[in-house]
């Protein structure tokens, strides 16, 4: 359905919507997407789309209202998405100041991670509250819904709200928990393939001492990407690769 849709239509807009999928549906756009849709690629009524809930379904869609205040798109066709790894990386990340949480959580998801946890580290020098920290994990998840619709990924991973290391550290229980640490000697040559991994990325610094022994204490190994300083948002970029170059997709 997915290349017959395409081949009829050619290349369209692809949007997240929060909504179940099926064919026969009246799916109304929220602003932001409505926006986008009508005013900036200025497409009307008949004009084809495809959606994506989130969950992993796709649709072929159709704008039925293209009004300044309601956009209506008639769900024509469903299918299941692609894009997914079968590697199911949750990426452990501490916190950085200003676009380059933004830039570490899209390229993340542009490399098919399925889950990410914002940290609080010893060294980090972010330290977020109440309303604020609200915002910023609003602003953090919709950075990945983003990244999916550039990626073509169906499925949306989720940004869990910040939280410290050692408490992210006692929830994982992946077969395979790494940590980048420059000043280890253990490089990327693991043979066994696991299905799923938990990747550890520390904050500007580095990660300290005391967290690196909070780390190993719950099974994570210590490894170096090579001699060279990785900044904290470069960092994730090339590990993942790796990742899915060994035991996932790439």
């Amino acid at each position: 359905m997915k290349a017959d849709w395409y081949a009829l239509n050619g290349k369209m807009p692809r949007l997240y919507v929060a909504a179940a999928l099926s064919v026969g549906a009246r799916v109304e756009l929220l602003e932001g997407p409505a926006r986008h849709v009508t005013r900036v690629l200025r497409m009307g009524e008949g004009a084809p789309l495809v959606l994506f809930d989130g969950q992993g379904q796709e649709a072929g869609v159709r704008l039925v209202e293209a009004g300044r205040k309601r956009s209506v798109v008639l769900v024509e066709r469903v299918w299941s998405g692609e894009g997914e790894s079968p590697l199911s990386v949750h990426l452990g990340q501490a916190i950085s100041k200003g676009d380059r949480m933004d830039y570490a959580i899209q390229k993340a998801v542009e490399l098919g991670v399925a889950a990410i946890t914002p940290l609080y580290t010893e060294r980090g020098d972010v330290r977020l509250k109440d309303e604020r920290e609200a915002k910023k994990h609003a602003h953090w998840q919709a950075v990945a819904e983003s990244a999916c619709e550039q990626s073509g990924r169906a499925t949306v991973p989720v940004v869990h709200p910040p939280m410290a290391l050692d408490a992210w550290l006692a929830t994982r229980d992946e077969p395979l928990k790494l940590m980048l640490h420059l000043a280890t000697g253990n490089r990327f040559d693991l043979a066994e393939r696991p299905a799923s991994a938990a990747l550890l990325i520390g904050p500007e610094g580095g990660l300290t001492e005391q967290d690196i022994a909070a780390a190993e204490s719950h099974g994570f190994t210590p490894l170096t990407l090579g001699p060279r300083t990785l900044r904290t948002e470069t960092a994730p970029v090339v590990a993942l690769t790796l990742l899915q170059h060994h035991f996932g997709d790439l």
